[in-house]
């Protein structure tokens, strides 16, 4: 699905069947230097289940054109904004790590018309070192390759990889690499370190947690290393929100995508 936003071109997958607005909506929202496509089977799966699906590629990722956004606020706003242009009244809204802290800002904003708030992989702070920010400023092949390390607690999925050969860490790696180029391109500018400082500069959600009208529930990786679950004790008690803990490191959806599905599932 495109729509036309702020000027620019914005897409959303919606996993493989067209948009239906009048279905119980779930917006999915991907991390730093990450697009839609890190959702695949839980996207495609919600939308053949009764479920109308925007998987987003947020400003300046994937096919969302125009400047990357600088600020977890700023890219809130996007999301109610093209939420409206697509004509959805109320929606559950789950994100994973950076987008994580967007779906609670945004499902702050939306009042009465957030149902479900999931945070996947989150944090908060979400602070980011101040080496590796100057790694992903200085070297940003370097910093992704750590990053990359840092995210995984293994080399592909069992029993869900998709076939001999698949890598989460090449994948992962690769991902990143395009949206790097691409924003290059278009736009010039650092992606990486602009999506991490959007994560380390967030310092709002307290204030969105006492603002949310929805029930909220957190999603984490026990191995998670970059967000580890004791850091997200703060929030879950900020939100009086459940934690599931799931078998995986920060890519939850790369490492047990089965598992992360059947946990939207239940939250949803």
């Amino acid at each position: 699905m495109k729509l036309e936003l702020h000027g620019h071109a914005a897409y959303a997958y919606t996993g493989g069947l067209p948009f239906d607005p009048a279905l119980p909506c779930v917006v999915l929202i991907h991390g730093a230097i990450n697009d839609h496509s890190v959702w695949a089977l839980q996207s495609r799966y919600l939308a053949h289940h009764g479920r109308a699906v925007l998987a987003l590629d947020l400003p300046g990722h994937g096919r969302s054109l125009g400047p990357a956004l600088g600020s977890v606020e700023a890219l809130a706003a996007w999301v109610v904004d093209f939420l409206d242009a697509a004509g959805v009244e109320s929606a559950a809204l789950a994100g994973h790590s950076m987008g994580s802290l967007i779906a609670l800002e945004a499902a702050a904003r939306l009042g009465e018309r957030a149902r479900k708030l999931v945070m996947v992989g989150t944090a908060w702070p979400m602070k980011v070192s101040p080496a590796l920010l100057d790694t992903a400023l200085q070297a940003p092949e370097q910093a992704m390759r750590q990053v990359t390390a840092f995210s995984h607690s293994t080399l592909a999925p069992k029993p869900s990889a998709p076939g001999p050969g698949a890598w989460l860490h090449g994948g992962s790696l690769a991902l990143m690499r395009r949206l790097q180029s691409l924003h290059a391109e278009r736009e010039g500018g650092n992606l990486f370190h602009n999506d991490f400082g959007v994560c380390d500069r967030y310092a709002g959600a307290e204030a969105a947690a006492a603002a949310l009208r929805c029930p909220a529930e957190l999603i984490l990786g026990e191995r998670d290393v970059m967000t580890p679950p004791r850091a997200a004790q703060q929030l879950a008690g900020a939100l009086k929100a459940p934690v599931r803990l799931l078998p995986a490191g920060h890519d939850l959806m790369g490492e047990a995508p089965d598992v992360l599905l059947d946990a939207l599932r239940a939250a949803l």
